[in-house]
């Protein structure tokens, strides 16, 4: 039991306290806006807010600066995707779910690669290109980015970019020695497949009502 908990935790070892005790809470708020996310409950934002102020603070403190332009990113779009959210359309009805348009869909590949550029100029500036986990992190930043942007918008698409971006994460975050954070994204990675499923569903009865 202790060669496999050192294998999954051994990283911990060297961290301080309050740092573990950060993660965890910013762990168990992510997952609940993924959860919320999924519900399309507007409680996807504040506990997005806290989850993503304290990720900012942790991969500040750790040097990994894509991660932490991802998460500070998502601060910024759960405070425009809450009133998104929240706007009404008519009288009675709140945004809803729906697919994306042919312009929507070339937006999504301009801010992709802008993304790419802008990650690209931030670590020359930096000089992070030490390892080979910072050419992932450009990708999954640009990834994410798209991702969180979509949601936001309540187009259905969002959760493909999220799977994807959750898939790399996994292995990506734990050979970084963030075992709890690799955790979270392996639940966001199922999280995310029921989503789409859920907000399909939302769409088609959206679609009926019309």
């Amino acid at each position: 039991m202790q060669p496999i908990f050192d294998f999954f935790f051994e990283q911990y070892y060297g961290y301080r306290t309050l740092f573990i005790i950060l993660e965890i809470i910013a762990v168990i708020f992510g997952f609940l806006s993924v959860w919320f996310s999924k519900q399309e409950n507007i409680l996807v934002y504040p506990t997005g807010i806290i989850s993503t102020l304290i990720f900012v603070y942790l991969l500040w403190q750790w040097g990994l600066l894509g991660d932490m332009m991802i998460n500070a990113y998502y601060f910024a779009m759960s405070i425009y995707g809450w009133y998104i959210w929240t706007r009404k359309v008519d009288a009675i009805h709140f945004t809803p779910v729906t697919t994306m348009t042919k312009k929507e869909h070339l937006n999504a590949v301009w801010l992709f690669l802008g993304t790419l550029l802008f990650v690209y100029g931030v670590y020359n500036y930096f000089d992070k290109w030490t390892d080979w986990t910072a050419y992932l992190d450009t990708f999954t930043t640009a990834i994410f980015f798209v991702g969180m942007f979509l949601m936001a918008k309540k187009k259905l698409e969002n959760w493909i970019f999220w799977i994807i971006g959750d898939l790399i994460s996994v292995p990506l975050y734990f050979y970084k020695g963030l075992t709890l954070t690799s955790f979270q994204y392996f639940l966001f990675t199922i999280i995310a497949f029921y989503g789409y499923f859920a907000w399909k569903k939302s769409l088609n009865k959206n679609l009926q009502t019309v």
